[in-house]
């Protein structure tokens, strides 16, 4: 049998000292298996380590939450009278018996495994819809697509909602996947489309439809059908990548 907990926390987030409340902070985990129990503990932050996933320096968050982990561990270790047994490294970090380290570059440098391995994690699902490409519209095409702008309530580019008939598809193109907000209002995007999609909608239909949404759960708003235009998908991906740097 096996089980988990979600627990919240408070850490340091930034270098003047502030703090904040962090709701998925630890995942505190238990498991027993033929005479055998362990428990485990993930975290889903980098306040911890010496650089953030980024590569770029920390070192007053660092020093401020990383003894923090260490103490955690210690107890836990105290409590259940077992000595702490790093896992294997992630993608993200290497855990260690008192917390965790960045990954290294040749060069010596932090490595970012951000840009390496979570943006590209997170564009894959704008890109290929689920069930091997047979659940909802295909969200990739060859040739040209109808598109128009989802803006925030600022007028900032989240990115653009387009639609092909000719190939069966339609998808959401973020600006800046790595930014938390962006992706977040591209998932809502992506689960409008879904729902279009099985009330039998054209992805033509359900651009139409999808642009005339008021703003709500962050999402943005599409921009009106005015502002739609017809481009290469290949080219507005290429745009986007562009306006991340």
């Amino acid at each position: 049998m096996d089980g988990f907990v979600e627990c919240p926390g408070t850490v340091v987030v930034n270098a003047e000292g502030e703090e904040a409340r962090l709701e998925g902070l630890f995942q505190l985990s238990a498991s027993s298996f033929a005479g055998f129990a362990g428990v485990e503990l993930a975290t889903h932050t980098d306040v911890w380590l010496a650089h953030d996933l980024m590569g770029r320096p920390q070192p007053e968050i660092h020093a401020a939450n990383a003894p923090r982990l260490s103490a955690l561990l210690r107890e836990l270790s105290e409590v259940l009278g077992s000595e702490t047994d790093p896992d294997d490294p992630t993608c993200f970090a290497r855990p260690t018996g008192t917390g965790a380290e960045n990954f290294f570059d040749e060069d010596g440098r932090a490595a970012d495994v951000w840009g390496s391995f979570e943006v590209p994690t997170r564009y894959d699902v704008f890109v290929h819809a689920p069930g091997f490409g047979r659940i909802g519209y295909r969200r990739t095409v060859r040739g040209e697509v109808r598109c128009v702008p989802v803006r925030d309530g600022r007028g900032g580019l989240l990115g653009h909602l387009w639609a092909s008939d000719a190939e069966g598809a339609a998808s959401f193109e973020p600006r800046d996947v790595g930014d938390d907000a962006v992706y977040r209002a591209g998932l809502v995007w992506l689960e409008r489309l879904r729902a279009a999609h099985d009330r039998g909608l054209s992805p033509s239909a359900a651009l139409a439809e999808l642009a005339a949404w008021p703003d709500e759960d962050g999402a943005g708003r599409a921009g009106p059908s005015a502002e739609a235009r017809t481009i290469p998908l290949a080219v507005l991906r290429e745009q986007a990548k562009a306006t991340q740097w």
